[in-house]
């Protein structure tokens, strides 16, 4: 392999032509990090004028809460980091009170979860938490706070529609202008703790399915639905195999697998 440098001529005018593209990209990119990034640090200190937060928050947590009818409840928190989304500390969970409809207890399990892990493990805590939702689960995150030996840690929710920020111990509740970059901050995690919950909640709706039909099988129970779904991905790999290859996965016969594919209408 050879690499050759144009010296004059036509290669030579392309290539310096090349050079001051590429220069001109890396410098727009520069710019435009730089530009993010100023909008990012203008936003924190929005929030922590509007807030009267005696740091700037640039670590938050943002909690919600999502289920379906009550069941498959589950809790996102997501962590924002200088004003970015640092994925890699995201967290959900399961609850595992049996709750029903009722947001103010699973929000309260989740924020009590969440930070006594925090505690035992002696990671650090953030600036600001934020609440997707309004009073209602604002009080219960902070009935969480009350029972685990927590510092003061400012507690905000931002409740949908109105967009009105919830303060614990203000009655009255904040309205920005639209405009504002503390809103657009709160309003971004907010939504990302809103989706990292509902995905999470569709995700064991999907699984809860999935093994519903399969557990309709006469001989598949629990740990062969498990196989099954891990060995072909889904249950549409399952109605796509063959006879043969389900009657090739350990603990699965020909009668089996021939079962299998009848009663998934093969």
């Amino acid at each position: 392999m050879r690499i050759t440098v144009p010296q004059r001529g036509e290669k030579l005018r392309l290539s310096e032509l090349a050079e001051v593209n590429a220069r001109q990209v890396l410098e727009d990119r520069i710019i435009a990090l730089t530009y993010a990034d100023n909008r990012a640090e203008d936003a924190l200190f929005s929030l922590q004028d509007e807030l009267s937060l005696k740091v700037v928050p640039r670590l938050m947590v943002c909690f919600d809460v999502s289920h379906m009818q009550g069941k498959e409840t589950v809790a996102s928190a997501v962590v924002f980091q200088n004003g970015e989304p640092s994925r890699a500390d995201y967290r959900h969970m399961r609850i595992k009170g049996d709750w029903g409809n009722d947001d103010f207890q699973s929000m309260q399990e989740a924020v009590h979860r969440y930070f006594r892990r925090r505690l035992d493990e002696r990671t650090p805590l953030p600036d600001l938490v934020v609440i997707d939702g309004g009073r209602p689960q604002l009080s219960a995150a902070h009935n969480a706070f009350n029972h685990l030996d927590l510092p003061d840690i400012t507690v905000v929710a931002l409740a949908k529609k109105e967009e009105e920020v919830f303060v614990q111990g203000k009655k009255t509740p904040l309205r920005l202008d639209r405009r504002n970059r503390a809103l657009h901050i709160l309003q971004r995690i907010r939504d990302e703790a809103h989706r990292f919950a509902v995905r999470y909640n569709r995700k064991l709706r999907t699984k809860r399915t999935l093994r519903s039909q399969l557990g309709d099988i006469p001989g598949i129970g629990p740990h062969r639905q498990t196989v099954l779904l891990r060995r072909f991905g889904s249950l549409k790999g399952v109605k796509s195999a063959t006879k043969e290859e389900i009657a090739r996965v350990p603990g699965f016969s020909k009668a089996l697998a021939s079962r299998i594919l009848t009663y998934l209408g093969n």
